[in-house]
């Protein structure tokens, strides 16, 4: 050690606690993120795990509320059978503890891996650890091994996805609000769909009138990541395509994707328009889609595999000659998730996930084709709603209508 890294070691420690201020308002009460908690040290008991090491944004933010913004640095939840500590970077300051659930403990950056001096102070060596396999690196899971030294360690990400499938009364109740606020995005677009319109000012038009609404109706939450894909003409054949500075022209097909994020939970209302008028061939394509989205809909209900409702969709193009259009699956679970964190693979509607709806999981239906370039009624369709699975069938809970009569526009 040199004499500077002398200085410095006495000077600063490896971690500390920075509680400034007093605690949030968090998007759920004590009582659920309890509840979350118990769900998940029942899951480490049955998998023989003393320790959970979580290093996702969702599964954090899951079990303390806490979002984190990474810029190149490893954040961590610890959780043993008595404690729940986040672990942060000393750039964030007080924030993180002030935006968790449970205890919060901050790394410093004067020498390399105090994240992990961090969590084993909360761990401890010796232990059989938790981890989430699918997010945790090559490097910093050879750091989890030689600094917490564990006796096994086990992957507990399948069990803690699964957790997350069936939603809460105050899940779905914040679910509902997203997707009131995807509809309020969505009419915003509409309203400001012209031709020569440029994709960006008509994205931009929807982004703020959500970031309005989520503001007025979560006066305590913290405002990040909300936008709009608002795609046109060729734009439109990918569902993920970025805006652009495209102007629109008449005749145009339009895909509307709004996306408001409320305290980590991602929502979604997407839709397909033309501008001014639709010529037949895209009339017909997109009457199919249509016609398929409200088919799988209706297949939506409790006991109905994820597979089922797929191979029955695949049917229904298929007969009309347009399953060699299809692009991806037709729908995905709602929570924690967003564009680049978070993702419930165990309930998507696709060939391989044999999990059987149940009572209180979220799903969204949104079939899609894409007509390449040069064939009559050229560009991808799709429309998106999100059901709660009921009972006896679901309920649909987006708003903005879908189809030619409301979506032909400008």
């Amino acid at each position: 050690m040199t004499q500077h890294q002398k200085f410095a070691s006495q000077a600063r420690p490896d971690h500390y606690r920075f509680h400034n201020g007093t605690p949030a308002t968090l998007a759920f009460s004590h009582t659920e993120y309890e509840a979350r908690l118990a769900g998940l040290r029942k899951i480490m008991d049955e998998a023989g795990v003393e320790v959970a090491v979580f290093t996702s944004m969702h599964a954090i933010a899951y079990y303390s509320g806490f979002l984190y913004c990474a810029f190149g640095r490893p954040y961590g939840l610890v959780v043993t059978a008595e404690t729940h500590v986040t672990i942060s970077a000393g750039i964030d300051a007080g924030q993180p503890w002030r935006w968790s659930y449970g205890d919060n403990l901050t790394y410093t950056d004067w020498q390399r891996d105090n994240f992990w001096r961090a969590i084993v102070s909360v761990a401890g060596e010796g232990r059989v650890i938790g981890i989430e396999a699918d997010h945790l690196t090559m490097v910093q899971s050879a750091k989890l091994e030689a600094f917490l030294k564990p006796i096994r360690v086990v992957d507990i990400c399948p069990q803690i996805m699964r957790q997350r499938l069936h939603k809460s009364p105050a899940e779905i109740a914040l679910i509902r609000e997203g997707a009131r606020v995807a509809d309020v995005g969505g009419y915003a677009i509409r309203d400001a769909i012209a031709e020569g319109a440029r994709e960006i000012d008509v994205a931009m038009a929807g982004r703020n009138a959500m970031e309005v609404e989520i503001a007025r109706a979560f006066p305590d939450a913290e405002y990040r990541d909300t936008w709009v894909w608002f795609q046109s003409g060729i734009n439109t054949d990918g569902a993920h395509n970025p805006v652009t500075s495209r102007h629109l022209q008449r005749g145009d097909i339009l895909s509307l994707n709004t996306f408001p994020m409320i305290s980590g939970y991602y929502t979604a209302l997407e839709r397909t328009l033309f501008v001014g008028e639709v010529d037949d061939a895209s009339l017909a394509l997109w009457h199919a889609n249509v016609a398929a989205h409200e088919y799988g809909m209706s297949l939506l209900r409790p006991g109905v595999s994820c597979a089922d409702v797929t191979h029955a969709i695949n049917v229904f193009f298929e007969e009309r000659d347009l399953l060699q259009y299809r692009t991806f699956g037709y729908g995905h679970s709602f929570g924690v998730l967003s564009h680049y964190y978070g993702r419930e693979a165990g309930l998507e509607l696709r060939e391989d996930v044999d999990t059987a709806l149940e009572p209180g999981m979220v799903i969204s239906m949104e079939p899609m084709l894409t007509v390449p370039q040069g064939q009559e009624g050229a560009g991808g369709y799709r429309e998106h709603d999100i059901l709660i699975i009921t009972e006896d069938g679901n309920e649909n809970i987006t708003g903005y209508p879908y189809g030619p009569e409301f979506n032909v526009v400008g």
